[in-house]
């Protein structure tokens, strides 16, 4: 029973913490990358798809990226999707491509970015300690329903806050790592 809720507690915060991994790509760092057209979604057909989905997108270079949609009808589309993304540049649409040119990130971009990631850190936290949480309502109705004795209750529920714990400073770490790659010239 016990496992159940440890395993349980484990993954879901272990699903966080990759979820704020996820988050981070599509954040800008000082070498642009693909990753950042991750949550830009086109109406493709009547479905809402990633752009990768339908076309080719490639970092050309530390500064552009290419998008070569395979049906060139599309790229109106694509161009007002990534407008209204707001992704912080504006498309370039020469008839056959689009080709997005990233500025060098100022200082005031840079910290504004890494106030963004704290905020995904941050959020990540709360949902790594709403899972806590949830973890140790399953203890206690265990305890309740007495299956479990109260003392190995509060053993449970340290073993559960430990592994909040290991999670909470995986978070951080995560940060302290996207902050210098954001903040690094």
């Amino acid at each position: 029973m016990l496992e159940e809720v440890y395993s349980f507690c484990e993954e879901k915060m272990q699903g966080s913490a990759d979820h704020l991994l996820v988050n981070f790509r599509t954040l800008r760092t000082g070498r642009v990358t693909t990753k950042i057209l991750d949550n830009v979604r086109i109406d493709n057909y009547g479905s809402m798809t990633p752009i990768d989905q339908a076309a080719s997108v490639l970092a050309t270079d530390a500064t552009t990226i290419s998008i070569s949609p395979w049906d060139k009808s599309m790229l109106s589309v694509i161009e007002r999707a990534i407008m209204k993304a707001d992704i912080g540049v504006n498309p370039n649409n020469n008839g056959v491509e689009i080709k997005l040119f990233f500025p060098p990130m100022t200082v005031d971009q840079r910290q504004e970015t890494a106030k963004k990631a704290k905020g995904m850190a941050d959020d990540a936290k709360v949902a790594i300690r709403n899972d806590r949480k949830k973890a140790n309502d399953k203890i206690k109705v265990l305890e309740k329903d007495k299956l479990i004795t109260a003392d190995e209750s509060k053993v449970a529920q340290d073993k559960v806050q430990k592994t909040t714990d290991k999670f909470i400073s995986k978070i951080e770490d995560l940060l302290k790592v996207k902050e210098q790659d954001i903040l690094t010239v």
